[in-house]
């Protein structure tokens, strides 16, 4: 690894996985239905990941706290789930109900689930590893990041705008096994596929901090 996390907002592990580990990982997450999966943090095989020595220790550097994995998404881009995201800073956590807490607010409610904006200070307390199962690239809707936007706060979508025409966005291309780590704040988005074939990631949200009393991850490791 060789990045500046704190200056950019992402960084890579190369060849994380091996090309059999990541196809008996495809194997064990099996068929997804649209475009992809939530809830995986249930399912042993990503949860024996998501706390493997190897992800907490590529983790464990950039948060106050030893982390913990609160969500884990599948997500499976392919020619009849082909979708694009526009520019965006990750700013909802999924808890199990909404229980009104200050700092903590708006609410929302996605897939059924309570979603909320907590404080700033707290998802920069946040770290995302995006664990590619296919290759992307510009022609299969590769995520493409603003660096350095993760410390400018909570952005307006004037400023995000006004971000894009002063800097260059940066393409993150991947080969299969390849780990990008993220920051949720930093802005990013991605495009649709214009290829056959399908881009998949293993997408796994890490905890710096204790939720708030009354709060409570909507998802967690080893329950079903």
């Amino acid at each position: 690894m060789n990045f500046d996390l704190n200056r950019d907002g992402y960084g890579w592990v190369h060849q994380a996985m091996d090309p059999g580990a990541v196809r008996q990982l495809l194997m064990e997450l099996g068929p997804s239905v649209g475009a992809g999966r939530r809830g995986l943090l249930s399912v042993p095989q990503v949860e024996a990941l998501a706390r493997s020595k190897a992800w907490l220790d590529w983790v464990r550097p950039h948060l106050p706290l030893p982390p913990v994995p609160v969500r884990a998404i599948y997500f499976d881009k392919h020619a009849d789930a082909n979708w694009l995201v526009t520019w965006h800073q990750d700013l909802t956590l999924a808890v199990r109900e909404r229980v009104e807490v200050p700092g903590f607010g708006p609410w929302s409610l996605k897939g059924g689930v309570p979603h909320v904006q907590p404080p700033i200070p707290l998802l920069e307390q946040m770290l995302t590893v995006r664990l590619h199962l296919d290759a992307a690239a510009e022609t299969n809707g590769a995520l493409c990041v603003l660096p350095g936007t993760h410390r400018l706060g909570r952005l307006s979508p004037e400023r995000i705008q006004a971000l894009r025409t002063e800097q260059s966005e940066v393409v993150c291309r991947a080969a299969a096994g390849d780990v990008l780590l993220l920051r949720p704040l930093l802005l990013h988005a991605s495009g649709r596929s214009h290829v056959g074939g399908r881009r998949r990631i293993l997408h796994v949200e890490y905890a710096g901090f204790a939720l708030p009393a009354g709060l409570q991850w909507a998802e967690t490791a080893g329950e079903g």
